[in-house]
């Protein structure tokens, strides 16, 4: 018996020996240009795709229509900065915005407030500072620490809207619709 099981197990070394020597090779595949003209190709493709794009799309105004969800991506990573004026005007449509989701809080929709408030922090940190530029020097400290107390509230209010602690919840809620109602107030 132990003749008949030994060539088995030399014959199973021998099979991942054998298995673990070979490297898969995969088939190459490759552009069929000469060398110099590839970089100055792509070049043109590229430009040339890039100018079409925006002479189809042109360049959005920040509209407060356009502004939302589906607009996020395209906002945050594809187009500069807003003017200190769209800046302000978005800050007053976050504004109106927070004030509508007050049902979303008395139904405990926890994970739509949870994006809600994300999604709407993440402008607010970019639309405070451009807002900036549109007070005059002496009203800008005053504006720093109304808008401190925003992003502060905020953050205490997605916090508190993950655990979910109801009252807290509410009570961050008031606390962020009067912070950001006094910076609306400032920036008027």
């Amino acid at each position: 018996m132990s003749s008949f099981t030994s060539p088995t197990s030399v014959s199973c070394a021998q099979l991942t020996t054998a298995q673990h020597g070979r490297s898969p090779s995969l088939p190459a595949s490759r552009a069929s240009l000469s060398g110099e003209e590839t970089p100055i190709l792509r070049r043109r493709i590229v430009s040339t795709l890039l100018a079409t794009s925006l002479a189809l799309h042109g360049t959005p105004l920040a509209l407060a229509e356009n502004w939302g969800t589906r607009s996020f991506l395209k906002e945050r990573f594809f187009e500069p900065g807003l003017s200190p004026e769209d800046a302000v005007a978005r800050i007053r449509q976050t504004a109106e915005g927070l004030h509508s989701i007050r049902h979303m809080l008395e139904t405990m929709s926890w994970r739509y407030v949870i994006f809600y408030i994300r999604l709407k922090s993440a402008y607010l940190s970019q639309d405070l500072k451009n807002a900036m530029t549109t007070l005059p020097e002496s009203r800008r400290r005053s504006y720093a620490n109304k808008a401190n107390e925003l992003v502060d509230n905020m953050a205490e209010f997605d916090y508190y809207v993950r655990t979910p602690k109801v009252y807290e919840s509410y009570l961050y809620y008031e606390k962020t619709l009067k912070s950001i109602d006094d910076l609306v107030a400032m920036l008027a």
